[in-house]
């Protein structure tokens, strides 16, 4: 892929991103819930915007960020635990509680090829089993850190709606281990089926930035 066309492709999915996110913000359920959970998401796209010439990731790293963004940005404006499509999914299957901060926590592990593309080109790693160990362990420690952080606000705000409502445990005493567990899923999965395309567009895209 030209760079020219790799701009233009980068260009339209933060085009995506600028949407989700400007929808997003349109009459969610509750605004001061709808901060917290986009602007993790939001630090991180200005972060990537911000860097884009000095620090251009491959097509794949930016098809991972915008696809979480978009997720997030879904999640904040209906709040995770109320999102319609996966209410019907609870119905339909008889579910105990809505499963889509379940399905957002396992693609959180897509990071897993972004931080392995920080890792090969500003560390000394190479590629290799322990470059996908660094980066497994990288996003269970960020992983660990947003639920610590859901957990000191809610112990902070005394549990209150809006605190629930971003702790998402829906009554589950077990979520938090859950959360990891799928994120952790997710990064292994994420590693096993793109590492190929990665090294390639790395190969292609890194070796041609102007």
């Amino acid at each position: 892929m030209q760079t020219s066309s790799r701009t233009k492709l980068h260009l339209f999915l933060l085009l995506i991103v600028i949407g989700f996110f400007i929808w997003s913000a349109i009459k969610p359920v509750r605004y001061s819930n709808w901060a917290l959970e986009v602007s993790p998401a939001v630090v991180g796209v200005i972060i990537a915007v911000i860097m884009y010439k000095k620090f251009r990731l491959t097509t794949l790293s930016y098809f991972i960020i915008t696809i979480l963004s978009v997720v997030v940005f879904i999640g904040g404006h209906y709040i995770y635990s109320n999102v319609p499509m996966f209410d019907w999914i609870k119905e339909q299957f008889d579910l105990g509680r809505n499963l889509y901060d379940r399905f957002g926590h396992f693609l959180k592990g897509l990071l897993a090829i972004v931080i392995r593309e920080i890792l090969l080109r500003k560390t000394p790693l190479t590629k290799g089993f322990w470059v996908n160990i660094i980066a497994i362990s990288m996003i269970l420690a960020i992983a660990m850190l947003y639920e610590i952080s859901e957990w000191l606000f809610s112990y902070i705000s005394h549990g209150g709606r809006v605190s629930k409502d971003f702790l998402g445990t829906q009554g589950d005493i077990w979520d938090t281990q859950w959360d990891s567990t799928l994120t952790l899923v997710g990064s292994i999965l994420s590693l096993l089926f793109f590492t190929k395309l990665h090294n390639r567009q790395l190969k292609k895209e890194v070796n041609t930035e102007p």
